[in-house]
């Protein structure tokens, strides 16, 4: 259905004469940003989840307390539906890679075969066959099955996020290959298995998105449980859910800033260009590090510069940073390359993911503080806090993500090939834009699916809690003013 649609899409707009086409190379970008932008979504629910399932399970068993058993069926429930999810909008991944940008498949297909390979036989199978069993084996399994069965669907899970980031980590610093020409065309050829697989980015970024992926789920179900404690204050499990994410981003938050300082000088030792884009360091020479940057108008917005933004920057932190402790550190400037990636994007991307992870921690330690005094439920403040910082983690998880990738650019493998050579030379720009418009309004049609089910979810919930339906009257309304002092 969906092939015959984007066909039936190219055919109008090719037939249009003042159709406004975008060209092939662009249209395969932002179907293939598009595209794995939504899927990351589900893709780290099911990374993040899995802590929490292998934690409310394990208690579920040890202590039989009906509250843990609760809280177990809930997430599992969202585990599920997020994991459908992720295998749909996952799959067309791979095919756009032949569709879209062959050249890259066929000069990578060497390398990247194997680990997506591993991917689909050792760890989505796994999350698979055991996923079932928490979902449809609780009376027919014993309890010691039941527990290792939530372990391994959170090992598939977390798999399945190290199969992909080998593929990635390799692309943003390859090695383990040799360039040979075969057919005309420069083939990466394997020659290091383990040199190809554990690339000096691999422990960086495997780290680093399994700890966003742990802090976006934290963050859902700090959220999540803050609006059942809102709506009856002495619900036992979502209290104790609660009380269990703070904790979560008590760990976790922290870790991501400390783990994303060092991150940095790996990138600024590794990929010079993208580190000048995140600062928009564009001449030579020392550093700045800027804390924050406002817009001085519309221009510096789409080119941010230092003398076109307001900035709060620290004198030569960027130089310190970079180098790991020396202020008079030279960063590479962007005036020193001929193709720069779209500066905007990773410098604001950069800064709103940063900003969000203060936040974080702001949250983390405010919500301590609160268990500490026995007051978590008690702040309206807080609950109304956490409600709205549900989404800010995936945000954050994203717009990481684009500083990642974009930043990388013109390159899709750094160093060996460029992006605008690995796109398809026989697709027309109509097939390229038909295509996108099918997968945004497919994806879309997806993502509201999700928002329904889950939906269903808490609505079911709040039954089961004695709490009266969203159309009562009577249902209080989430305080704006805080009854804190």
């Amino acid at each position: 259905m969906v092939h015959a649609l984007t066909i039936l899409l190219s055919t109008i707009l090719e037939a249009m004469p003042t159709a406004p086409l975008l060209s092939a190379e662009f249209a395969s970008r932002v179907q293939f940003g598009w595209t794995i932008s939504v899927h990351i979504l589900f893709a780290s629910l099911s990374i993040g989840l899995a802590p929490f399932i292998i934690y409310f399970t394990w208690k579920d068993v040890r202590t039989g307390d009906p509250q843990y058993a609760r809280l177990r069926e809930f997430w599992v429930k969202l585990f599920g539906i997020g994991f459908v999810m992720g295998t749909v909008t996952g799959i067309p991944m791979s095919f756009q890679f032949g569709t879209n940008f062959p050249v890259f498949a066929e000069a990578a297909g060497e390398m990247i075969g194997g680990p997506l390979a591993f991917e689909a036989k050792m760890a989505f199978f796994l999350e698979a066959v055991f996923l079932g069993v928490l979902l449809f084996g609780r009376e027919r399994v014993s309890d010691r099955t039941f527990v290792l069965s939530s372990v391994l669907t959170g090992v598939g899970a977390w798999l399945s996020g190290f199969w992909i980031l080998v593929v990635n980590a390799w692309m943003q610093t390859p090695q383990g290959f040799e360039l040979v020409e075969r057919n005309g065309m420069q083939i990466a050829q394997l020659t290091d298995p383990v040199a190809a697989f554990l690339t000096p980015r691999l422990p960086w970024m495997y780290v680093h998105m399994i700890n966003a992926s742990v802090i976006s789920v934290t963050l859902l179900v700090a959220g999540v449980s803050a609006y059942f404690v809102w709506r009856k204050r002495n619900s036992e499990a979502w209290n104790t859910a609660l009380r269990a994410a703070v904790v979560l981003l008590l760990l976790t938050a922290p870790l991501q800033a400390i783990h994303g300082d060092a991150y940095g000088r790996h990138v600024a030792d590794t990929q010079e260009q993208k580190f000048a884009a995140m600062e928009a360091h564009y001449d030579t020479g020392q550093a700045d590090l800027h804390l924050i940057a406002i817009p001085k108008s519309v221009d510096s917005l789409t080119d941010p510069r230092t003398d076109n933004l307001w900035t709060i920057s620290l004198p030569a932190m960027g130089s310190f940073l970079a180098s790991g402790g020396d202020f008079s550190e030279e960063v590479v400037g962007l005036h020193e390359y001929d193709d720069n990636p779209p500066v905007a994007l990773v410098f604001w991307s950069f800064r709103f993911m940063v900003g969000l992870g203060f936040l974080f921690i702001g949250l983390a330690l405010w919500g301590g503080n609160l268990l500490r005094k026995g007051r978590l439920s008690e702040s309206d403040r807080y609950l109304r806090a956490m409600i709205l910082a549900t989404p800010l983690g995936f945000a954050a998880l994203l717009t990481g993500w684009y500083v990642t990738e974009i930043g990388r650019q013109p390159w899709v493998i750094q160093g060996v090939l460029k992006t605008n050579d690995a796109v398809s030379t026989t697709l027309t720009a109509g097939e390229a834009t038909g295509t996108l418009v099918a997968f945004v309004a497919l994806y879309i049609v997806l993502l509201t699916a999700f928002g329904f089910a889950f939906k269903w979810l808490i609505e079911g919930e709040l039954v089961r809690m004695g709490v009266r339906e969203e159309s009562d009257t009577t249902r209080p309304q989430l305080p704006l003013v805080s009854s804190d002092e």
